[in-house]
């Protein structure tokens, strides 16, 4: 770093996103990408933008969120698209947390939360999982500030009923609790509805995973219109043309396209529950999860051991060396080819 960096951005610990590695060809299962290209009208869209990039996108993307808006049943107003979910996130961060007001999260979680918390000056206060890995959200709920909730919740794969969010909602309603729902598509269930019944609730979501566009850098966000015209004044005060036209353009094509979008996600279920099937007959125990990756441990293996004797292998995955959660690793959910490749890796190692 330079002898410029100020003292806060110094102390800093940035994110850690996955492994990319370029030395070898690998069967990536490390970072929740969809195992399934973008849909051809998405590709389409995009192409057909591409021939228009000497001009500024539109700020307010406004085709792509009349889409979003019809898709999950609330108005254009309720809605702000960002380049990526991440960004959205880190609006909320800057809106509905300051020096008086922490941000609350748990222990084992999306890992950006705690650097949003950091780059925006914020106090935060971690919850720590219960015993089984779930969302301790009694005290979740007691501690002051704004929370933030991943359901289901990463690297633990577990999800929360909505009703169960709404009686947080309810119980504080002088506070804003952000629901990030980044793979609620694999068999959760979404807490959008409750945008019209309470003004406290913010729910983020993304193209990445489900819709596969995680190399696009699209994602959303919807609440009551204050909430939203919150976020706007962020956004025209930082980057108005956050969302680039391919990107918008690839979206307004994965939002038309639904019956390729739930095709896919039934496989990806279908996928994860094959994997777990076969995992458990080799030893390994898992969470309950509803999303795009399986989170696994044996006690015939160390979770550092099996994560890099799967590296050799060719097939990367993402381990934690968290004190809590070391003994697992997260696996993304692939193609069926993917998945029994993986196991018979796995079966392998476990013979050697």
């Amino acid at each position: 770093m330079s002898k410029f960096l100020t003292e806060k951005i110094q102390k800093l610990t940035p994110y850690v996103p996955g492994e990319q590695p370029k030395e070898r060809k690998y069967i990536k299962l490390n970072t929740n990408e969809s195992p399934f290209p973008p849909s051809d009208k998405a590709i389409k869209k995009a192409s057909e933008e591409a021939k228009k990039l000497m001009l500024y996108p539109d700020p307010d993307c406004n085709e792509l969120t009349a889409l979003v808006a019809k898709t999950c049943n609330v108005d254009k107003e309720n809605v702000i698209l960002s380049n990526g979910s991440d960004e959205v996130l880190n609006f909320a961060f800057m809106a509905y947390c300051d020096e008086k007001t922490k941000a609350v999260f748990a222990d084992i979680t999306y890992g950006f939360y705690k650097v949003f918390a950091s780059l925006n000056g914020i106090p935060y206060k971690e919850i720590p999982l219960k015993a089984d890995f779930s969302l301790d959200l009694e005290a979740l709920s007691n501690e002051d500030g704004t929370l933030f909730i991943a359901n289901p919740n990463a690297p633990t794969g577990l999800f929360v009923p909505v009703s169960v969010i709404e009686e947080i909602v309810a119980k504080n309603p002088t506070r804003i609790v952000v629901i990030d729902e980044a793979y609620v598509d694999f068999g959760g269930e979404s807490c959008i509805p409750l945008t019209k019944k309470y003004d406290n609730i913010l729910v983020v979501q993304t193209f990445s995973k489900s819709r596969s566009m995680a190399g696009a850098r699209l994602g959303f966000a919807v609440g009551n219109k204050e909430l939203i015209a919150d976020l706007m004044r962020i956004k025209y005060s930082t980057n108005p043309y956050n969302v680039n036209r391919m990107t918008a353009a690839a979206g307004v094509g994965a939002m038309e396209d639904s019956g390729y979008f739930e095709n896919n996600c039934k496989k990806i279920i279908e996928n994860r529950e094959y994997t777990h099937k076969e995992l458990e007959k080799l030893g390994f125990v898992h969470t309950n999860s509803m999303t795009n990756f399986v989170f696994v441990k044996s006690d015939k293996i160390d979770g550092a051991q099996l994560y890099k004797k799967l590296k050799d292998k060719g097939i990367l995955v993402r381990h934690f060396d968290k004190e809590e959660i070391k003994e697992y690793n997260r696996i993304t959910v692939g193609s069926a080819q993917e998945m029994q490749a993986l196991v018979n890796a796995v079966k392998e190692i476990l013979g050697e």
